[in-house]
């Protein structure tokens, strides 16, 4: 098949990519907004549920803090810093105590060195610099012919590609502090059994967000290399 189709079909996978990512994002808003409206039955705000998990966890060093925004939380492993939004931090719904497991459950893999969150820690900086000259470089080396315009479209893709590889190294990342925090929140308690299914759809809902971004972000890669590997044809 010419390399021609071959770009032209990724295009539509990027497209189906972009409407995964859009459904995705919908769908966490939604879950979440569902079972914020679930308060869970022992009364557990977000902030008690991550300070309980973590000191049972032997950590002492990391500072819980309120963010402003929705859906803003994370854990910033350079300064030992747990992020709850104001929705989780105050609330004792079943969804916000979902949220603040995960995160804790990122504190958690801090802690005991899990392997891939030093990988994507490492990553960061790589993805942010890739990020920032990809685009730029691609646009113009499209605008350029010759050996010039495919060595700068070459760069741009190389730069990409270090954006598709930290959405890559994200995912088991996220699926192992979901689990984590699924188990935290069994073992210690913090939800009866008919609640965890609440907090498993949310958790799995954000999960969902990042399998669509690593998806759109590979199907973009492998249209710009179709396309790259057209000019030079």
């Amino acid at each position: 098949m010419p390399m021609f189709y071959y770009g032209d079909n990724l295009y539509f996978l990027v497209l189906i990519a972009a409407v995964f990512s859009f459904y995705a994002q919908m769908k966490v808003s939604g879950t979440f907004k569902k079972f914020s409206r679930v308060r869970n039955r022992r009364g557990y705000t977000g902030a008690q549920v991550a300070q309980a998990m973590l000191q049972r966890a032997g950590i002492y060093d990391v500072r819980i803090e309120r963010v402003a925004g929705s859906l803003t939380d994370h854990y910033d492993p350079r300064t030992k810093t747990l992020r709850l939004s104001q929705d989780v931090y105050d609330s004792n719904s079943v969804a916000a105590l979902g949220v603040a497991a995960h995160e804790t459950g990122h504190a958690i893999q801090h802690d005991v060195g899990y392997a891939a969150l030093g990988l994507r820690s490492f990553f960061v900086p790589i993805a942010n610099f890739g990020s920032k000259l990809s685009w730029p470089l691609i646009l113009i080396g499209f605008l350029f012919t010759g050996n010039t315009g495919h060595m700068l479209l070459t760069l741009g893709i190389l730069f990409f590609s270090f954006s598709v590889a930290f959405t890559v190294i994200t995912l088991p990342v996220e699926f192992n502090a979901s689990a984590r925090a699924i188990r935290l929140l069994e073992d210690y308690d913090f939800l009866d059994s008919d609640e965890i299914g609440g907090a498993k759809k949310v958790l799995s809902a954000a999960a969902m967000t990042y399998v669509a971004a690593a998806f759109a972000a590979v199907m973009q890669l492998l249209r710009l290399v179709a396309l790259a590997n057209r000019r030079s044809d």
